[in-house]
């Protein structure tokens, strides 16, 4: 829409915006934000809004809180969902008293290793295409105190409310588990909300290329963004996300990327399609290589597979993350590779033949991952690879939902829990330090925040299923 701070000022007078809105990414993936009036808005706000980093997860201690927010004014946007009109803008984080870089900025990170990228002479362009799924529900409730805990979700979709009284009006098709994928309408009932979100995200620049139910009962869905470069991909998940909880709520249901937030049923990843290119070409394109597969593609899968436990820290980084990945279901936990195999970690697509259409599927990580976070490192794993040469080995053609517990012996699996993905990243991290794209303090920052605020916690608090197996002991 535009490309600098004055283009961004007129725009917002021309067309009678009220407010500016500045938002950023927090150390976990979610967007932030604070808000000014149009009246306080000119060319000098772009040299930066002061906000308080003490009171943001994962960033400053109290004693050194001041940061500021740079404005990117080549992402102003108008929001589709604020009553009074609003121009919101995503902006850069830099320390106020050296006017450095912050290097907690999650997207700091991901423009690193875009640099980075450049400065090995690999390739120029990295290009990431992210699939997050995500669940629409109709009522979700929660609690957890000293002496008592629970959940409760419910959908007119969820397979449980085929004898629920519904008025007289119960029509019987809901879907039973593990058979979301592709159903039509009556069994799909929000068709028209995920139309609805993919027009609001086309008319903010984010192309979309399909939408549909997804394999879990009670409302899973998905919605496939076109693929682009690592840094706009990352901008273009945050803003996916707001559109899909806020069109959600909108229609008085509610949207989650939890990862797991049904038992027994399909959880929800966030598959990433990777390619590097160079001069307009694809890397990864060989007509003599295995399904079209270069050998820098190979050495590529090779970098994710090898760093693949220290990478589930970033791409899978919560407790509730484990819960999706284990033996048995639908997301992958083993660490191989295969053309057409969705029971592969790391999956290469068939559906195009052409150079253009070469790449590779990782499959682990879901959607509480934070997408800057979780590029950025998958290309310097990935990198890594090509640069060390790394070879991925053979690819795995079997399904291994089925294959025995001799061959599954033979096949390395990601960790089974968060407290040892942390672990792995502890002890395999030096590949993100490359080009200065992370830092150590960044690194040891993330495992303490993830260990003293989500691992430990959790594992103190009894479960309501403790009692259920307990209680009569």
């Amino acid at each position: 829409m535009t490309k600098t701070p004055s283009e961004v000022v007129q725009f917002a007078v021309q067309n009678d915006v009220k407010f500016i809105d500045f938002r950023f990414c927090d150390l976990l993936g979610t967007w932030q934000h604070t808000t000014k009036s149009i009246s306080d808005f000119d060319e000098d706000t772009f040299k930066g809004v002061g906000f308080d980093g003490s009171s943001i997860r994962g960033f400053q201690g109290i004693a050194a809180s001041d940061l500021l927010l740079l404005p990117d004014a080549t992402t102003a946007q108008i929001d589709p969902y604020n009553e009074a009109k609003t121009l919101y803008l995503i902006c850069d984080i830099y320390d106020p008293m050296t006017m450095e870089r912050y290097d907690r900025d999650p997207r700091g990170i991901a423009q690193r290793a875009e640099a980075y990228l450049l400065a090995t002479g690999i390739g120029d362009t990295a290009f990431m295409g992210p699939e997050p799924e995500f669940f629409v529900f109709d009522n979700v409730q929660y609690d957890s105190n000293n002496h008592s805990s629970f959940y409760t979700i419910d959908s007119a979709e969820g397979f449980w409310n085929t004898g629920r009284d519904e008025g007289g009006s119960n029509l019987g098709h809901k879907i039973r588990p593990k058979a979301g994928y592709f159903p039509l309408p009556p069994h799909d009932t929000l068709v028209d909300l995920r139309a609805e979100m993919v027009l609001e995200l086309e008319k903010l620049g984010i192309p979309v290329e399909v939408h549909h139910h997804e394999v879990g009962t009670a409302g899973q869905c998905e919605i496939d963004m076109r693929f682009d470069s690592l840094l706009s991909a990352a901008d273009k998940v945050q803003t996916y996300k707001y559109v899909v909880k806020n069109t959600a709520a909108k229609h008085g249901k509610v949207a989650t990327f939890m990862p797991k937030p049904i038992f027994a049923d399909n959880g929800s990843g966030m598959h990433v399609h990777q390619s590097i290119w160079k001069d307009g070409v694809n890397l990864f394109a060989d007509p003599d290589g295995y399904t079209g597969m270069s050998q820098t593609a190979m050495w590529y899968i090779g970098g994710i597979l090898k760093h693949g436990p220290a990478l589930m820290a970033l791409a899978a980084p919560t407790v509730n993350s484990y819960r999706r990945l284990v033996p048995g279901y639908e997301a992958p936990v083993n660490l191989v590779y295969s053309a057409r195999n969705r029971s592969a970690a790391v999956r290469i697509p068939t559906y195009g033949k052409g150079p253009r259409s070469r790449r590779l599927e990782f499959r682990c990580p879901d959607t509480a991952a934070n997408p800057y976070l979780l590029f950025a490192s998958l290309l310097l794993a990935g990198l890594d690879g090509i640069k060390n040469q790394i070879d991925p080995g053979k690819p795995t053609e079997f399904d291994l939902f089925e294959a025995s517990a001799e061959e599954l012996a033979k096949i390395k699996t990601v960790p089974g829990s968060l407290r040892e993905v942390l672990a792995a990243l502890k002890a395999d991290h030096q590949f993100l330090l490359e080009g200065d794209v992370f830092t150590s303090t960044f690194i040891e920052n993330w495992i303490d925040y993830k260990i003293r605020e989500e691992v430990e916690p959790a594992n103190l608090r009894v479960t309501p299923y403790e009692f259920y197996l307990y209680f009569d002991v």
